[in-house]
């Protein structure tokens, strides 16, 4: 990882996820699950903290949409994909709200949060 992307990063206030990221807590993560008990397990953790609230649920599409209710105000698109039976991927979009368009690597952090809570209800799929 260059000193480039980790200034750039620590000064944006976007973060996301994807499958070939420089940052290796960044890069997509695949679950040995179903495409409805991944989106279950990310709406339960939503639904029982009480710092989120849920804006939108698409079954569809495969995406929630959550923000923060508490701290900072932060907004965040989870997708869902089910890439074959059982092998189901998650990637994150995460959005801190500031009025200099900098969170600090806060947007990272939220989303490093997020996969180790799933890491734990899970099955964590390591060949990716």
């Amino acid at each position: 990882m260059s000193i480039g992307y980790k200034i750039r990063n620590f000064f944006s206030n976007h973060a996301e996820t994807k499958d070939r990221h420089v940052d290796k807590k960044l890069q997509t993560h695949y679950y040995k699950s179903s495409k409805d008990s991944v989106m279950k397990v990310i709406e339960s953790y939503f639904a029982s903290k009480d710092t989120y609230s849920i804006n939108a649920v698409s079954k569809e599409h495969g995406e929630v949409s959550a923000t923060t209710k508490k701290g900072k105000r932060v907004f965040i698109v989870a997708t869902i994909i089910m890439v074959r039976p059982y092998h189901t991927a998650i990637d994150f979009s995460v959005t801190t709200e500031s009025l200099l368009q900098l969170d600090f690597g806060h947007s990272s952090k939220v989303i490093q949060e997020l996969y180790e809570h799933i890491n734990k209800e899970l099955q964590l799929i390591s060949e990716h």
